[in-house]
């Protein structure tokens, strides 16, 4: 039977908060609501009003054994400003104010540890503002607010950055990268994949026919990236795979050199090039053919993941 928690996040307009979590692995559902005010079954129009004294929030039911509540909290502050006490971005007033609202001991305490550490990280140098608060009771928001990155992706995309969200997330929490630093950490081609956009030889690099049971990580970041049970033959003479672990630690962006239009990959947190993303892979998986660099990652063996600090990813490798 598997087990089910709640987490309950206020990080300004919710229509911001439902991607970043919506697509990882444990994550059984994300509902867009109101929540910490005194009126029941509020409208938009009267949360955005401040009268209600209700937040714009996400409530997110995941598998504990597969996600674990820190690591939703962590995801949580990397979607916001919690130094701004006024609301978040462009969007003012107390029903954009951020909070975390914990629905038992374990949850408080685990907010409260880690609401301390990024105090202590030096990240930000105004007062971490976030409140944590005992949970309320949660309205659901209206249906044209569900998913609405998913239902409006093209607006969607406009407000995260007209909003200012988006270039603050990437100033904030993308990996300062020194190009000397990874000259002397990476070899001639690692570099000129990550860095250089560049593209190794087909059938000759590392892991175009590795099939070991592990997983890909990010050769500069470490994030875990893809994992060898979706890995398959797509006779491209490159590791190809049919999805990411975890479609959070990826991005998307639209790459037209060598006079074609294609979807490069790049990983989150470094910035990296790793690959392309195609729609010739299996149809029974999906449809897609994740293309990577083998000079972009690092392979785990699944026998040494808990040493190297990858033991929450074994669940992968569970039949």
């Amino acid at each position: 039977m598997t087990t089910t928690e709640v987490a309950t996040f206020a990080g300004g307009c919710f229509w911001c908060m439902v991607e970043p979590f919506d697509q990882r692995p444990g994550i059984i559902k994300v509902v867009s609501g109101y929540t910490g005010g005194t009126l029941e079954n509020p409208t938009y129009e009267q949360v955005c009003s401040n009268t209600t004294g209700h937040v714009e929030a996400v409530q997110i039911t995941f598998n504990p054994d597969i996600m674990p509540y820190e690591q939703l909290v962590e995801t949580f502050w990397q979607q916001i400003d919690p130094t701004d006490p006024g609301g978040q971005f462009n969007d003012r007033g107390e029903s954009y104010q951020t909070a975390i609202f914990y629905h038992s001991k374990e949850q408080k305490q685990v907010a409260e540890q880690s609401k301390q550490a990024l105090a202590s990280s030096g990240k930000f140098n105004k007062p971490i503002v976030t409140k944590i608060l005992p949970a309320k009771p949660f309205y659901e928001a209206e249906e044209n607010h569900q998913d609405y990155y998913k239902k409006q992706s093209f607006h969607y995309r406009l407000y995260k950055k007209g909003s200012g969200r988006e270039d603050f997330i990437k100033k904030t929490w993308q990996m300062d990268k020194n190009k000397s630093d990874l000259k002397e950490r990476l070899t001639p081609i690692q570099y000129h994949v990550t860095q250089e956009n560049g593209t190794e030889q087909p059938f000759q690099n590392n892991y175009w026919d590795n099939e070991e049971d592990g997983i890909y990580v990010d050769i500069v970041s470490g994030k875990a990236l893809f994992s060898s049970r979706d890995k398959y033959d797509a006779g491209c003479g490159w590791p190809s795979f049919t999805k990411p672990i975890d479609q959070y630690e990826i991005e998307e962006k639209t790459d037209t050199s060598h006079g074609m239009i294609r979807t490069e990959i790049r990983s989150k947190t470094a910035d990296s090039h790793l690959g392309h993303v195609f729609e010739d892979g299996p149809v029974d998986q999906g449809g897609l053919r994740y293309c990577m660099n083998s000079a972009a990652m690092r392979f785990i063996p699944k026998e040494e993941m808990e040493e190297e600090g990858y033991g929450k990813y074994l669940y992968l490798f569970k039949d």
